[in-house]
């Protein structure tokens, strides 16, 4: 398995908040974010549980840059990001461990 990291974004039902995060393991996290393991979070006030984009990179440390950098962008900007990948904003979590899976190994 490599060793990497993954940016993501996810949202809420109505498609209305944005949630950057970067893991090393995306399921895993996914599954965190969708069981609200994580009481009073952001993601978990909001109800923030659908992955709609992700980028994987090579190292971590570089993930973790492209993180901080999607965080200081505008909202229009990063709805611009999505639309590249998902222009019609899918929800990914159920395909997720497919593509995942091909990138990992």
């Amino acid at each position: 398995m490599k060793k990497g990291g993954f940016v993501y974004v996810l949202t809420n039902k109505a498609r209305t908040v944005l949630y950057i995060g970067v893991t090393s393991n995306l399921p895993r996290r996914l599954w965190q974010h969708v069981h609200r393991e994580y009481e009073h979070s952001f993601t978990d006030q909001y109800n923030v549980t659908f992955l709609v984009y992700y980028e994987w990179f090579d190292a971590i440390v570089t993930a973790i840059e492209r993180e901080k950098q999607l965080k200081n962008w505008s909202r229009a900007k990063k709805i611009a990001l999505v639309e590249t990948k998902n222009p019609e904003w899918l929800f990914l979590n159920e395909e997720l461990d497919h593509e995942i899976y091909s990138l990992l190994y």
